[in-house]
């Protein structure tokens, strides 16, 4: 029997002062709510807070704009589910930034991107922070607060690395302390090879596995055994697609061939 946990998305409508953003504080909030409760309200294990829709992304820097309003979120969240596992991820690899809005909401986890080796990604070429940000936890003392790093991550070349397997990186992200290893597609919505997954547990980093894209009904119980957590937003939203709402079918579905499997 698989004990896989399944984390849905919440992708915050854009927020002030990036290019798309529209909305109303208020609004944002009360949308995410809305999202939280229909994730809640079908059985799902936790949920990520994420900033997806302010494109273009800044390279390991936003504003405080971008940090108030997804605090503001984040503790909303918290106090109507004290006891629900929620992470963040703030796009695009401000990690720092992600540890900080965490540590003041009581929230589980961070999704980091860039924790360990360099690669070129959307915004530009992106540094290893893993040193840095783990001396920053410690500083702030949110230790509790877990770091799950991307590693081969969506959205990136990795020429640069070409010569090292993905195997080589879960192992750099284990000896540089990460609490778990996060594998994508090479998109959103794209799936994450088997062979990667076959792969991270056959060396045992000891890291918890989690699939961070491109599962759906149809591929789910390819996943559920080899990973200990999915994270799943494009499959949750109408036809599919991760700018339109949440579908309450899709979800209930999917979670209908979870509990079968």
């Amino acid at each position: 029997m698989s004990k896989a946990k399944i984390y849905g998305m919440i992708h915050l409508d854009a927020l002030p002062g990036t290019p798309k953003h529209s909305r109303s504080i208020s609004d944002i909030c009360a949308k995410a709510l809305s999202e939280a409760a229909i994730y809640h309200a079908n059985g799902l294990h936790g949920i990520i807070i994420e900033n997806m829709h302010d494109v273009p992304y800044l390279n390991r820097s936003v504003g405080p704009e971008i940090t108030t309003v997804m605090t503001v979120v984040a503790l909303e969240l918290r106090k109507l589910y004290p006891n629900w596992t929620i992470g963040i991820q703030v796009l695009a690899g401000a990690n720092r930034e992600a540890l900080a809005i965490a540590h003041a909401c009581s929230l589980d986890f961070i999704r980091a991107e860039g924790f360990v080796f360099g690669h070129v990604a959307d915004e530009g070429l992106m540094n290893a922070d893993a040193a840095d940000l783990l001396r920053y936890r410690k500083l702030i003392g949110a230790e509790d607060v877990l770091v799950y790093c991307d590693i081969k991550k969506k959205h990136a070349a990795h020429a640069i690395t070409n010569d090292l397997g993905i195997g080589d990186i879960a192992k750099a992200a284990s000896f540089f302390l990460a609490d778990g290893l996060i594998v994508t597609g090479t998109s959103t919505g794209e799936k994450a090879a088997i062979e990667d997954l076959q792969t991270l547990r056959s060396i045992d980093s000891g890291l918890p596995i989690f699939v961070g894209s491109g599962v759906d009904t149809r591929n789910l119980e390819d996943y559920i055994f080899l990973a200990d957590a999915l994270i799943v937003g494009s499959s949750f939203k109408e036809d599919g697609y991760w700018t339109k709402p949440l579908d309450s079918n899709r979800i209930g579905g999917f979670m209908e061939r979870f509990n079968e499997l």
